[in-house]
C-alpha cells in the first residue's frame, strides 16, 4: 500500500495510518516534504523532482519529495518504489473535504491520480484541525475500509472520498454511504499594502456555509457518522449532451469576425 497525504511528511496523522494499515499489509510511506493543502491536482512539470529517504516521528522509514502530492503518487506509481501499489491511501487531512472541497484538495487528488493509474484508492479526512486531533479513530476506520477496498473490487473510475467526525471513537455513530454535498464559499478578496505601497492581497473569508441534505457528506458528518462517498472520475454531464449538440455549431461562424 502506498501512504501520502497533503499535509506534509510531519503530519502527525502519518505514523497513526501507516501502523493501522501495516497490520494490513506492506505500507510505503511518500510524503511531500511540506504542506500542500489546496494544491488540487497539481503536478511537477518544469523542474526536477528530488525525493529523499526520511523517518516519521515514530522511527518508521518513508521517503518525502518536493512534488505535489500527486506527484507522491507519480513517482511511486512509475517505478521509484520499484513494486507497484495494491492501493493508494491518501490523508488522514486534518480538516474535512466534503462537498466542493474535493475540487480544491490535494488529499483527494493523490487518491484520483492512483485511479488514473488503474490503482484502486482512497481519501480519508478527519473534521477537525490543530495539534489536539486524535487521528486513532480515522486510522482505525482507514484499516475497515483497507480491509474492505482490497476485498471488494472497486469500478476503475471509482474513488471512495471518507470523511470522520473529529470525535471519540466510541461517540461516532456509525458509518454512512453517501453523495457529495453543497458548500456555499463566502470568499472574500482582502487587498492591503506592504510597506513599499504595493498592493498584495488575501483569498479566503469565513467557513462555508453547508446545506446538509439528508444523504450527503455534510449530513452524516454533522450527525456524528463518518461518510464514504464514492466519486466517479468522469466528469462528463450525459444528460446535457443531446441538449447542447441542439446549440448553434456552424463552423466557421458568419457573424463573428476573424482577426
Amino acid at each position: 500500500m502506498l501512504v501520502t497525504n497533503d499535509d506534509g511528511v510531519d503530519s502527525d496523522a502519518l505514523p497513526s495510518l501507516a501502523r493501522a494499515l501495516s497490520k494490513i499489509g506492506t505500507v510505503h510511506v511518500i510524503a511531500p516534504e511540506r504542506n500542500w493543502s489546496g494544491a488540487g491536482h497539481s503536478i511537477t512539470l518544469y523542474r526536477p523532482v528530488r525525493c529523499r529517504p526520511t523517518r516519521l516521528d515514530d522511527g518508521r522509514a518513508a521517503f518525502m519529495t518536493d512534488g505535489s502530492p500527486t506527484d507522491c503518487v507519480r513517482l511511486a506509481v512509475l517505478g521509484f518504489l520499484k513494486v507497484r501499489p495494491d492501493l493508494v491511501v491518501a490523508g488522514i487531512n486534518s480538516g474535512a473535504n466534503l462537498g466542493d472541497d474535493i475540487t480544491y484538495s490535494g488529499t483527494v487528488a493523490a487518491a484520483m491520480e492512483g485511479l488514473l493509474s488503474s490503482i484502486p484508492s482512497v481519501a480519508i479526512s478527519v473534521g477537525a484541525f490543530g495539534a489536539d486531533v486524535d487521528f486513532i479513530p480515522a486510522a482505525a476506520f482507514a484499516a475497515l475500509l483497507a480491509r474492505n477496498v482490497l476485498a471488494n473490487a472497486l469500478p476503475s473510475e471509482v474513488l471512495l472520498n471518507v470523511n470522520v467526525p473529529a470525535l471519540p471513537l466510541a461517540q461516532i455513530k456509525g458509518v454512512e454511504v453517501t453523495r457529495l454535498g453543497k458548500r456555499h464559499y463566502q470568499d472574500q478578496l482582502i487587498e492591503r499594502l506592504d510597506p513599499y505601497g504595493q498592493p498584495y492581497y488575501w483569498l479566503g473569508g469565513p467557513a462555508a456555509v453547508a446545506a446538509a441534505e439528508p444523504g450527503t457528506d455534510l449530513a452524516a458528518m454533522a450527525g456524528g457518522k463518518i461518510s464514504v462517498t464514492p466519486v466517479h472520475l468522469d466528469l462528463t454531464s450525459p444528460k446535457l449532451i443531446d441538449e447542447v449538440r441542439r446549440w448553434s455549431w456552424e463552423w466557421p461562424p458568419k457573424d463573428v469576425g476573424v482577426g
